[in-house]
Formats: C-alpha cells, structure tokens, sequence
C-alpha cells in the first residue's frame, strides 16, 4: 500500500473533529532516510533511525492534511516506502460562541478576540429557529453562505486584505440586515489564521469533517 493510501486510511479512522494528530513513519530502506527526511522537509519531521516523526493540524499550528498528503505523494513517486502509522490525535475544543444582545455586536465582539494580524476566517451564524434559515441566507447573500449538514447554521469566509472572503465591514452590514429582520442567533469563528500570503490561489482551504471549504 503507498503512503498516500495509508494516509487516507488513517484520516478515515480520526475522531470526528481532529484538530492534530502525530504520525510516525518507518522508512523501509535505511539507505533512504536522508532522502526521505528532505522529501518531508516542511512537515519539519524528528528522526529516530529509520522512523520519522511529524504532525498534522486543521488549524494551521502544522502541515494540512492535504499537504501532508502531497509530500507523502513525493515519496511514493521516489519508490520510498514504509509503514505510516497514527501516534495520536486530539480533538478540538468547540469554539466559544462571542456572546451579544445582536448578530452585529456578536461579531464585533468575536473581531474583538482576534489577533492584530488576522487574515481569513471560517465563521459560523448559527439561528435560534430553521424558519428562518431561507430569509437569513438571503440576507447574507454577500458574504456567500453555506449550509454544513443538518443544523440550523451558516457558514461563510472573511478575508481581511485579499483572496476568497467577505470583508469584515461587509459580514458586519449584513449582520445588521439580519437584526433587523428580527432573526436572532450567535457567531462563532470556526478558523482563523494570520498574516497569510497566498500565491497564485485566492486563499486558504480548510479541511472540516473530510470536506474542503
């Protein structure tokens, strides 16, 4: 089996709502281990003999599962093989919803958390009632929202600077709009990561429960 295949098998068995997992991989010919090490040079891998050890993270703190997946893809087109194995995971806290009278001063008072440098965001408006789900998603129509399996949510993207996002200014209009209409909910940002730079894409993509958003 290639290592990629053996990375699917083991992001197939994470608990639901991973947040990082630690992977091991013993490199089959010694004679590789250097190769190898290079190879997974930005997962930044600790070596003990043959065996490597690096992480996995959805929240940015290390290398994407889907980056992971690309620099195991190195290896198996080099022929390195080995056995990859799961050392741990740990499952993510639920986000702290930013509690407010209103949608707008909820989401203020979530910016309000973020560090000076933030750049993109994963955020959630969760509703109080699914009666109001088709009249909050068309008052948010700007900021694109999305539905996430069956519960009463949205969810968007904010970019502060550039890339795939609504802005802040925009996700706070609408937000007003919704207040307005007498829809009541709280705000959650799901993600956040700060000071990126994409080049050639429009942004980040985040990997939730096996989907990319």
């Amino acid at each position: 089996m290639s290592l990629v295949e053996q990375w699917r098998e083991i992001e197939r068995g994470l608990p639901e709502g991973w947040a990082d997992a630690r992977l091991t991989l013993s490199v089959a010919d010694e004679a590789r281990i250097e190769r190898a090490t290079a190879l997974l040079g930005p997962a930044t891998p600790g070596r003990s003999g043959t065996q490597l050890r690096f992480g996995t993270s959805r929240s940015g703190s290390a290398a994407g599962p889907e980056a992971v997946r690309r620099l195991l893809r190195r290896l198996d087109e080099e022929g390195i093989g080995g056995t990859l194995a799961l050392a741990g995971a740990d499952v993510a806290e639920r986000p702290k919803r930013a509690a407010a009278s209103t949608l707008e001063l909820a989401w203020q008072a979530a910016l309000a958390t973020l560090p000076p440098d933030w750049s993109d965001l994963l955020v959630e408006i969760e509703l109080a009632s699914s009666d109001h789900l088709a009249r909050a998603s068309l008052l948010l129509s700007p900021v694109n929202p999305s539905r996430h399996g069956q519960r009463v949510a949205l969810r968007f993207r904010v970019a502060r600077r550039f890339g795939y996002g609504a802005s802040a200014e925009m996700v706070r209009r609408c937000l007003a709009r919704v207040d307005a209409d007498g829809i009541r909910g709280g705000v959650t940002i799901l993600r956040a990561l700060a000071d990126t730079h994409p080049v050639a894409t429009q942004g980040p993509v985040w990997q939730l429960d096996g989907r990319s958003v």
